[in-house]
């Protein structure tokens, strides 16, 4: 796939069927990924890929937040149907990667650079997915942030998630969409003077 029809024809796909993803074609997502600018180079992401059971730790990641949030408003807490509930999100997809950031201590290195950074790997990501024919989605959110998803990635301090990709085949055509005109979100400045 020629790059600018990737990047044209892209699109965010939460309807995945449920029919495995080859390794390699995981690999070639990764790899996309790594290849991602980075200031200094210090390629700060991490990638976590969950298939199979393994999506079970963002599973109960989901529910536990859930829970510690309904706990901590007063509320009546059905565990059992909260777990069945949060935990469902870890499987719409057939595979799941968790994509974090771990910024440089070296303090030449902008800590909002390294955010910037993980973010391009994303994004070189899902038009890697799109181009070997997957469909993804880029997820986020609250509890993406919470301690309780820091911890079940085992991510160190001042490290965060950056984006939770869902991956598959996609269960629909990708629709067509257009964008507001470029020339109505561009300013030149050609002199001084503008």
């Amino acid at each position: 796939m020629e790059l600018f029809d990737a990047i044209r024809g892209r699109r965010s796909v939460g309807m995945l069927k449920d029919e495995p993803v080859s390794k390699e074609q995981i690999e070639q997502i990764l790899e996309a990924g790594n290849w991602a600018p980075s200031h200094h180079n210090t390629e700060p992401w991490r990638f976590f890929v969950m298939t199979g059971e393994g999506r079970s730790v963002l599973a109960n990641a989901y529910a536990d937040i859930a829970i510690d949030h309904a706990r901590a408003s007063g509320a009546a807490v059905e565990e059992a149907d909260i777990r069945t509930k949060q935990g469902a999100k870890a499987f719409r997809a057939p595979v799941v990667i968790a994509v974090a950031v771990s910024p440089s201590p070296d303090p030449q290195v902008c800590r909002v650079e390294e955010f910037a950074a993980a973010h391009c790997a994303v994004q070189n990501m899902l038009l890697a997915a799109h181009a070997i024919g997957l469909g993804a989605i880029w997820r986020s959110g609250e509890p993406m942030y919470h301690s309780i998803m820091r911890q079940a990635f085992g991510l160190k301090e001042g490290e965060e998630l950056v984006a939770l990709l869902y991956l598959g085949v996609p269960q629909l055509p990708l629709p067509v969409k257009k964008r507001i005109p470029v020339r109505e979100k561009t300013v030149w400045i050609e002199s001084a003077g503008r």
